[in-house]
């Protein structure tokens, strides 16, 4: 298969696009950043420059493809949401994809597939239900915005396409996402969780959000929102414990919603508010989860950290 992938730069999408190259498919890769694929030579895609703002030469990559991947967007949680950094974050997400969607629709050779990333946070804030994927729409910066960057993802079926957004969770793996940032306090012994500690984590390992997306891709009766979480979310407490288990190091110091929310503001929400996510559709459909369970996965993320130290 042609795939065409936009954000494959990033956390998920440098690894996605050496599992695609290792499966056989031929990967093109639109990118701001050129400089972060040549640096890379051991990854034999095509990297094409576009400023993901504007229509050019770059929408001739899109001619063939049998499906397109876009998992562009600024990182939601990186900074303190200022009005300019929520700005950001809505425009790099709707408008890049309704820019990539328009180009699609221009050309008589339209892609088969087209899978593009949501969040978990079109959910908003809940409690202790269990929210497969016709759950309703929550409240919130977040949830107002996946809901249109999954409005505009859509329109790609008015021409055919098969459609499919991956709400995600928590991503794990020891390069990137939340979970380095959290193994800090923990290895100097200060680890804990973000109070009130009951708020819910829907988490994946990135071997299993890949896993889903080849799934989705070769699995043509899939359509529509799809959560991309492990099948056993755990509480934030519990997230913390089985952390501090597989680290060998105690989880005692626990990080007080306040403070969080007078360092990060609105984002701090994000951090003491969840929510009980189960995959259904990939369950229902027959996905094999890698890692189902959490201290598996931190097992195997931590003890491949630690293979990669003994060998630098």
């Amino acid at each position: 298969m042609k795939i065409v992938i936009i954000g494959g730069t990033g956390f998920i999408g440098r690894a996605l696009c050496a599992t695609l190259i290792q499966g056989g498919h031929r990967v093109v890769v639109l990118t701001r950043q050129l400089g972060q694929i040549h640096h890379r030579p051991e990854l034999p895609v095509q990297a094409v420059e576009w400023n993901a703002r504007d229509s050019g030469p770059w929408e001739q990559v899109l001619e063939g493809a049998d499906a397109v991947i876009n998992l562009a967007g600024t990182p939601i949680a990186d900074t303190r949401w200022t009005d300019l950094r929520k700005q950001l974050i809505i425009d790099s997400r709707i408008l890049t994809t309704r820019l990539l969607v328009r180009a699609l629709s221009r050309w008589s050779s339209k892609p088969a597939t087209f899978i593009s990333a949501s969040g978990i946070g079109y959910y908003g804030a809940t409690d202790d239900r269990q929210l497969d994927e016709g759950a309703a729409r929550g409240e919130g910066f977040l949830a107002d915005l996946c809901l249109g960057w999954e409005s505009e993802a859509l329109r790609a079926a008015e021409f055919g396409a098969r459609v499919v957004t991956l709400r995600t969770g928590m991503v794990l793996e020891q390069d990137g996402g939340a979970l380095p940032k959290m193994l800090l306090p923990f290895r100097f012994f200060a680890g804990g969780p973000i109070m009130p500690g009951n708020q819910w984590v829907s988490w994946i390992h990135r071997r299993d959000h890949i896993g889903l997306i080849q799934w989705a891709l070769s699995t043509p009766t899939v359509s529509g929102p799809i959560n991309a979480v492990a099948p056993e979310p755990v509480t934030m407490k519990t997230f913390c414990e089985v952390l501090g288990r597989v680290l060998h190091r105690p989880s005692w110091l626990p990080v007080p919603g306040f403070a969080l929310n007078a360092l990060l503001g609105e984002l701090g929400t994000l951090m003491t508010t969840g929510q009980r996510v189960i995959p259904a559709k990939a369950l229902a459909g027959g996905y094999r989860f890698q890692y189902p369970t959490l201290e598996p996965a931190l097992q195997a993320i931590l003890t491949d950290a630690r293979n990669v130290r003994r060998t630098a």
